[in-house]
């Protein structure tokens, strides 16, 4: 294999093995070191369900793939460039995934007859001739690793388990990256255990040692001269930053921020970086279960705080009716839904898009709640700020979706000074006991009064029976029923006046096609419609973050296009939405893999329009 002479714009790794090889640590520290020398990355891990599917089988191979450049990194990679396996299922799983021309580093002491049998190869795939269209490095990992650690004190399976860390040291080697980062964040996540922090870091530099001296080609996949813009950044999942987003939020506005969570794949890391901010002011619950903790979180809003609850596809169908009760109270609430695949218990740890239509519709009885959705890991940090700034301004639950692509996988986060971040000051209405109604409303928001216990005089009623247009009280008038449901609908529909207009990426007035997308398909969109339009096409790409209300423009930009696809990760359903409100004649463009969309699949459908 040659490196290009101008370097390669990105290279995509892909690092996979058994569950309990390391390889979602190992792909992780080597992102981060490949993220401290300026380069941009998107990561995707990709785990079984299983907490530990049999050892060696095909139903138990974990992976980690990282996506690095110097610019315009918008995926984890169509494919792959480098697969790392350590074990014969873990290369029956991915070799498909390999670019052409790729390379293949796998662990030589694990292709013995017992691991090729589990693993379904009737022949030694390292001798058999059918990886010869490929670069492979059959190196012995484990029997290096420890060879390494021979004199360790460590018993040998403690020191089997530092191979991860041995392959590290390989790829760090292969692609001309210091392992400085590395070694400081063995040093600090084993500072109590230093014999495993010495063995780590000395299979490490074994691991650079072992590739020089065999031969393995050092910056065989040389990267251009670019490098991210000036700034600080953090390495951020999207997880991650929807927690801090909140917090954020909380402190903009000048509230106390609460969480009642029930731990659900692929949403429980919210609740864990959370829990980490109690120093400030941030409270969470672990509730027994998903009712527990939405009804936990609307009595932290009723008494006055920044209220959340987070969860997945299940969590949202038992929290149903709850929501009903916050919107019927009309009080602030943020859902957090990380999505994953469905029905069911279905792929929890794979993504998906499928629950657009619940989030939409998903209650009984007329009950419209704002729904704002995350394009990338880095955007769920912003998107976190706008569904906390919807709530509190308009008194309502609001939905934020996210999905397990976009909550597990991280990218480079330029960190916002404190000064550019959105001015929520003064969002929340200062209460006047002078003719206090519960349902006093605010003139342009319609927003009802937030008057929480303790206040004097301002007592009222709340519950999940219909109240009085006026005064709160408790009415089964239908008359009055209905005023208070179109007064609730209109609420909502008046956040179209304060939500920004639809962007087209490309052609502004209009051409042969345009995409239209929403959530983590973001990316794969984004980047295959740069390429068209450098090829001097005539495609667009534009983007929802609001879902309902959808921007006031929504209509005038879909009839600029001959052709409209939407493209999204299920069935189908902002198609039927968008058929529905707007009578477009779409081309839907669907997925329901478990994983996210290739740029190659977008091309498919669009080469056949043009």
């Amino acid at each position: 294999m040659q490196v290009k002479e101008s370097g390669f714009e990105n290279v995509v790794i892909r690092f996979a093995g058994d569950s309990g090889d390391g390889m979602q640590l190992t792909g992780t520290q080597f992102a981060a070191a490949v993220a401290q020398e300026g380069n941009e990355i998107v990561t995707m891990p990709d785990f079984p369900s299983e907490i530990r599917a049999p050892a060696g089988t095909t139903a138990g191979v974990s992976g980690f793939q990282v996506n690095f450049g110097k610019s315009n990194v918008r995926t984890p990679g169509d494919f792959v460039d480098v697969l790392v396996a350590m074990n014969p299922a873990a290369l029956k799983v991915n070799v498909a995934v390999l670019d052409k021309g790729g390379a293949i580093i796998v662990d030589t002491d694990a292709f013995n007859a017992k691991n090729l049998e589990k693993a379904g190869y009737e022949s030694n795939p390292l001798e058999d001739g059918s990886l010869e269209d490929l670069e492979v490095y059959a190196l012995p990992i484990t029997s290096q690793t420890l060879e390494a650690l021979k004199d360790s004190a460590l018993s040998k399976k403690d020191r089997g388990r530092c191979k991860n860390f041995f392959t590290l040291g390989i790829l760090l080697w292969l692609h001309d990256q210091e392992p400085d980062y590395s070694i400081d964040y063995i040093k600090s996540k084993f500072a109590r255990k230093p014999d495993i922090a010495d063995a780590n870091i000395t299979v490490l530099e074994e691991g650079i040692a072992y590739a020089r001296n065999k031969g393995v080609p050092q910056a065989q996949f040389k990267l251009s001269d670019k490098r991210l813009a000036p700034g600080e950044y953090r390495n951020l999942s999207g997880n991650k930053a929807v927690a801090l987003g909140l917090a954020a939020a909380a402190d903009l506005i000048g509230l106390n921020l609460y969480l009642g969570s029930y731990p659900i794949t692929p949403a429980t890391e919210i609740l864990q970086e959370l829990a980490v901010l109690k120093n400030y002011g941030v409270k969470t619950f672990q509730a027994e279960d998903e009712i527990a903790g939405i009804c936990s979180a609307i009595g932290a809003s009723f008494a006055g705080a920044l209220a959340v609850t987070n969860t997945s596809g299940p969590g949202m169908s038992l929290k149903s009716e709850a929501l009903g009760l916050a919107v019927i109270s009309e009080l602030p609430l943020v859902v957090v839904n990380v999505q994953r695949g469905g029905p069911s218990t279905g792929l929890p740890t794979k993504t998906e898009q499928s629950d657009l239509l619940q989030a939409m519709y998903g209650r009984h009885g007329e009950c419209p709640m704002p729904v704002v959705s995350a394009s990338t890991p880095g955007d769920c940090f912003y998107q976190a700020i706008e569904a906390a700034r919807l709530a509190v301004k308009y008194m309502t639950p609001v939905i934020l979706l996210t999905d397990g692509y976009l909550g597990n996988g991280s990218e480079p986060f330029l960190v916002p000074k404190v000064d550019e971040l959105p001015d929520l000051s003064g969002l929340k209405r200062e209460v006047e006991p002078e003719g206090f109604s519960p349902y006093r409303r605010d003139e342009k928001t319609l927003a009802r009064d937030w008057a929480v216990p303790g206040m004097p005089g301002m007592q009222h009623r709340i519950g999940g029976l219909e109240k009085d247009y006026v005064d709160g009280s408790v009415s089964h008038d239908p008359v009055n029923h209905e005023k208070m449901s179109l007064i609730r609908q209109e609420k909502v529909d008046r956040i179209a006046d304060d939500i920004p207009d639809l962007e087209i990426f490309g052609d502004q007035d209009g051409g042969e096609v345009g995409i239209f997308s929403w959530g983590s398909t973001f990316g794969a969109i984004r980047g295959k419609v740069e390429k068209y339009r450098a090829e001097g096409k005539s495609i667009s790409h534009i983007h929802f973050t609001h879902m309902n209300p959808m921007p006031k423009n929504t209509a005038e930009v879909i009839a600029k296009f001959k052709k409209v696809v939407v493209a999204e990760m299920n069935l189908g359903q902002l198609d039927q939405i968008l058929r529905a409100k707007y009578l477009v004649d779409s081309i839907p463009l669907t997925k329901i893999q478990g994983k996210p969309f290739r740029e190659d699949e977008i091309a498919n459908v669009i080469d056949k329009l043009l």
